[in-house]
């Protein structure tokens, strides 16, 4: 199989089964970070639909200045946050191992009711972070990405990300002791 380079190569010269083999290389990992950012198989696949659509538009302007991967990647989370943010319907969301983590003791209706508003501050919380912070976050936590590939994607400095990282725990841990 080529390179990235030699298919993006072939498609700028009109090649264009260059392009399906892009797709065949990438729309693995594409969905698989579509649909940990989107929790839902539906919306992950229509996530990646829409990113090859911009890839396919945009690929003749190409440059090369970061890989074809992190260029698509970045592609996918920003369509991703897109969507998230457009979605009305409000996830329940564990943030355990950034210190908010909610107990699950047992199933009597008050803890559930208290767990379930604790949760939903959390949401809010999330939904009202920056737009950097809350992408770094979700990369972060949820996509278990290092710092130093945040910073790869963002095109920032490893230190903005650890600080827009913690920033937005802190901001969430506020949130939940409200």
């Amino acid at each position: 199989m080529q390179d990235d380079k030699q298919l993006v190569n072939r498609f700028q010269k009109g090649e264009e089964r260059a392009f399906n083999e892009l797709v065949r290389k990438y729309q693995t990992q594409i969905y698989a970070v579509a649909r940990g950012m989107m929790r839902s198989h539906e919306e992950a696949e229509d996530i990646v639909q829409e990113v090859f659509i911009r890839v396919y538009q945009r690929l003749n302007n190409f440059r090369g200045d970061s890989t074809f991967f992190t260029w698509i990647y970045r592609i996918t989370v920003n369509l991703s946050l897109n969507a998230l943010r457009k979605r009305k319907a409000r996830q329940i969301l564990s943030i355990d191992n950034a210190g908010l983590s909610i107990a699950s003791k047992a199933d009597h209706p008050d803890i559930k009711m208290e767990k379930a508003e604790t949760m939903e501050r959390i949401a809010r919380a999330i939904e009202k972070l920056p737009g950097k912070q809350k992408m770094v976050f979700t990369l972060r936590y949820y996509q278990g990405l290092p710092h130093a590939e945040i910073a790869r994607i963002m095109n920032r400095d490893v230190g903005t990300i650890r600080a827009n990282y913690h920033q937005a725990i802190r901001k969430l841990q506020k949130a939940v002791q409200l």
